[in-house]
């Protein structure tokens, strides 16, 4: 697959700042709010935003039950901040009726580092990212409190407060990060999961 075709999930969050990155790292990138968009695509990007507006619109745009098919069925995905509470099988500090894809078996806290005033900026080593340290923009991030025997954990909080934080995770075709890569410049993080789309 020379260029495959990656979805961003545009029923809010850094849409524009998504595909940018994808155009820049050797994908196509589409926009999906409609169940036929979704069937195009190669791979899927689930943005930050906030995770139980976006999982109400989830339903309202019929894209709930066919997303989960469809990650259940191989689809690679990956989940910036609310895109991985989105794609976790378990979510704590949330609203009783806010939905889930299951599409990595993790449990994640909202809002875990803190308020939007709480946000802040490390370096990270990321497992499979090589050079330097990824630069890494929190904003009212989760972080990962449990992993599941098949998940793989990609990078970890240095130090500081929260210091040994799951922060990235893998499981198989889908991967997810808690901070905001598409914000920085550096498409390492893109890379990788236009990489992952290639090879399945």
């Amino acid at each position: 697959m020379t260029e495959p075709t990656i979805g961003v999930l545009a029923l809010q969050g850094d849409v524009r700042e998504h595909l940018a990155a994808l155009e820049t790292s050797g994908a196509h990138g589409i926009t999906v709010r409609r169940p036929e968009e979704l069937d195009a695509v190669d791979g899927l990007i689930v943005p930050g935003g906030e995770s139980t507006t976006m999982s109400t619109l989830l339903s309202v745009f019929d894209l709930l039950e066919p997303l989960r098919a469809r990650l259940k069925d191989g689809l690679p995905a990956y989940g910036s901040c609310a895109g991985m509470i989105l794609l976790a099988s378990e979510i704590l500090d949330t609203r009783p009726d806010a939905q889930h894809l299951d599409g990595l078996d993790i449990t994640v806290r909202r809002n875990a580092f803190g308020r939007q005033v709480d946000s802040f900026e490390t370096d990270l080593d990321v497992v499979g990212i090589d050079g330097d340290p990824v630069r890494a923009v929190f904003i009212r991030a989760p972080w990962v409190e449990r992993v599941g025997s098949g998940v793989e954990v990609l990078a970890t909080v240095p130090d500081g407060p929260a210091e040994g934080r799951v922060v990235a995770v893998r499981q198989g075709s889908v991967m997810a990060t808690s901070f905001h890569p598409e914000v920085t410049g550096d498409r390492r993080v893109h890379r990788l999961f236009v990489d992952l789309v290639r090879a399945a």
